[in-house]
C-alpha cells in the first residue's frame, strides 16, 4: 500500500505541472543482516586489505568526500593524508596516479545496479558461474554474493590503488607474477591476513560458523555494509514526490527542465538518474590513461577496452547522480573541479573539450606524472572530439541556476555507522 500512495502522489505532483513522467518502479534494497555490516565497516576502513598495509578502500572512498576523494585523480599506494591533502610518499613514490576519478558509492545496494567501474568492466551475466563477468574470467573464484562484492575487492589487485610496488610486500609479489585468484595468490595473502587477527577470525565465525575466513566473504561482508551505509532514498526530491513539502521553485523549474526541455534524463533517468548505459560525451582526459603496461600510449578509450567494438570508443557509463554535489569532482577523470563546470560541458562536448585546460583538475602534486599528454596530442583529440554522441544545446544562465538547484534536491547524505574508532588491526584508520 504504502508503494502505492508513493506512485500515486508521484503521479500527482506531475499531472499538475501538466507533465507525463514515469520515473518506472521505485529502487529496491534488501535488508542486510547487521552483525555483517558492522564487520564490513571494520574491513573496509582497515589498511589490512593493502599490500603495504598503509591504504583502506575509504581512502578513495571516504563519506568526508561524499564516498569519493575530493580529487581528480588519486594517489593509492606511495602516498600519505587523506582527500585533496593526500601528498606523494618520497621514501616511495606512486609508479602513476589511479587512471580513473574514485566513483561514489551511493544506493550501490539497489537491484538496479548491476554494472560496475567507469567501463563497466564487471557487470551481471546469468552465464557466467556466479552470474557476472569479471576482468578475471574463468580464473574468478566462486562465492561472491553479488556484483557489488565483486568489484569491491579488484582495487586490492591494483599496483597502484592496494597492492604496491613489485617486491615490496607479499600482496605486490603475487599480483606481479599473475597470482591472484589461485591457491596462495594475493587473495588468499589477504585473507590469510585478516584471519590471523583474533578479532576478526571470531566475527566470521559468528556469521559462518566453521567455515574458513575466505577472501569471498570478506568481499560480501563489505558489500553488505555499503549497501547498508550509502542507501540515500531519502532526499527533497524523494519527499516531495512522497506527497510531501514540494521543491522550492528554483528546483522545481530545474526538475521540469531535467526531465523536459533539456533533456537529461536521456541519459539520467529514473528515481537514481541513470540508465547504466555507456555514452560517449567528449570528456577530457587527463592523467596516464588506461592502458596495459606493455601500450605506449595515454589514451582512456573506455567501454571499448571491455567490448573491443568500435562504437564504444571513449563511452563510460552513466553515473546517478544522487549526491552529486558532495562528489566533485565530475567526470571519469575527474576534470571537472565543479557541478556547474560540467554541466555546461554538456552544452557543447566538442567545443568544451577544445577549451579545457588541465589547471582546471585536482591533482595532488607527482613530479613523475604527465597529466596533459592526451590534450597535448591533436589526433587523441579528434578521436574524443568524433566519438562524441551529445549535440549541441541552448540553456541560460537562469537555466543551469534551476538545473543546479535541482541536482541539490538529491541530496540525501546517509550515514548510519560512520568511521569507526579503531579497527582490530590496530593499523591507522582515515578520519
Amino acid at each position: 500500500m504504502k508503494q502505492v500512495v508513493w506512485v500515486s502522489a508521484f503521479w500527482l505532483t506531475l499531472t499538475s505541472m501538466g507533465m507525463a513522467l514515469d520515473l518506472g518502479p521505485l529502487p529496491e534494497f534488501r535488508e542486510r543482516d547487521p552483525e555483517r555490516v558492522k564487520l564490513g565497516q571494520l574491513l573496509f576502513y582497515d589498511p589490512i586489505l593493502s599490500g603495504n598495509r598503509k591504504v583502506s578502500c575509504a581512502t578513495c572512498h571516504h563519506p568526508r568526500f561524499g564516498t569519493s576523494d575530493g580529487v581528480s585523480l588519486s594517489l593509492g599506494d606511495g602516498a600519505n593524508g587523506l582527500g585533496p591533502d593526500r601528498s606523494a610518499d618520497p621514501e616511495n613514490l606512486p609508479e602513476q596516479r589511479i587512471p580513473r576519478n574514485a566513483p561514489a558509492l551511493w544506493n550501490l545496494g539497489a537491484s538496479e545496479f548491476t554494472v560496475f567501474f567507469h567501463d563497466g568492466r564487471l557487470e551481471a551475466d546469468p552465464g557466467q558461474p556466479d552470474g557476472f563477468r569479471t576482468p578475471l574470467g574463468s580464473d574468478m573464484t566462486t562465492g561472491f554474493q553479488s556484483a557489488l562484492a565483486a568489484q569491491a575487492m579488484f582495487p586490492v589487485l591494483s599496483a597502484d590503488e592496494m597492492a604496491g610496488h613489485y617486491s615490496e610486500n607479499d600482496v605486490s609479489q603475487a599480483v606481479r607474477q599473475g597470482l591472484l585468484s589461485q591457491d596462495g595468490g594475493a587473495w588468499d595473502i589477504i585473507a590469510a591476513r585478516v584471519a590471523g587477527i583474533p578479532e576478526y577470525a571470531e566475527a566470521f565465525e559468528s556469521i559462518a560458523p566453521g567455515k574458513k575466513v575466505s577472501f569471498t566473504e570478506i568481499a560480501n561482508v563489505i558489500a553488505d555494509f555499503m549497501a547498508h551505509e550509502w542507501r540515500a532514498d531519502d532526499s527533497a526530491f524523494d519527499r516531495a514526490m512522497r506527497g510531501g513539502e514540494p521543491l522550492n521553485p528554483d528546483a522545481q523549474a530545474g526538475m521540469d527542465l531535467f526531465y523536459g526541455a533539456a533533456g537529461c534524463s536521456s541519459c539520467h533517468r529514473g528515481w537514481i538518474q541513470t540508465d547504466h548505459a555507456f555514452h560517449a560525451i567528449a570528456m577530457p582526459q587527463i592523467g596516464p590513461g588506461k592502458s596495459a603496461r606493455f601500450e605506449s600510449h595515454a589514451r582512456d578509450e573506455g567501454r571499448l577496452r571491455v567490448t573491443g567494438r568500435a562504437g564504444d570508443a571513449f563511452a563510460f557509463r552513466t553515473p546517478s547522480l544522487r549526491n552529486v554535489t558532495l562528489t566533485a569532482p565530475y567526470g571519469h577523470s575527474g576534470a571537472y573541479p565543479t557541478l556547474e563546470s560540467v554541466v555546461r560541458h554538456h552544452l557543447n562536448p566538442v567545443t568544451s573539450l577544445y577549451a579545457y585546460r588541465i589547471d582546471q583538475a585536482v591533482l595532488p602534486d607527482l613530479d613523475s606524472a604527465k597529466d596533459d599528454v592526451v590534450l597535448s596530442s591533436d589526433e587523441d583529440m579528434r578521436a574524443i572530439a568524433d566519438a562524441n554522441v551529445l549535440q549541441p544545446s541552448s540553456l541560460t544562465d537562469d537555466q543551469v541556476k534551476a538545473i543546479l538547484a535541482f541536482l541539490a534536491a538529491l541530496e540525501d547524505p546517509a550515514e548510519r555507522l560512520g568511521v569507526p574508532q579503531t579497527v582490530p588491526s590496530g593499523l591507522h584508520v582515515d578520519r
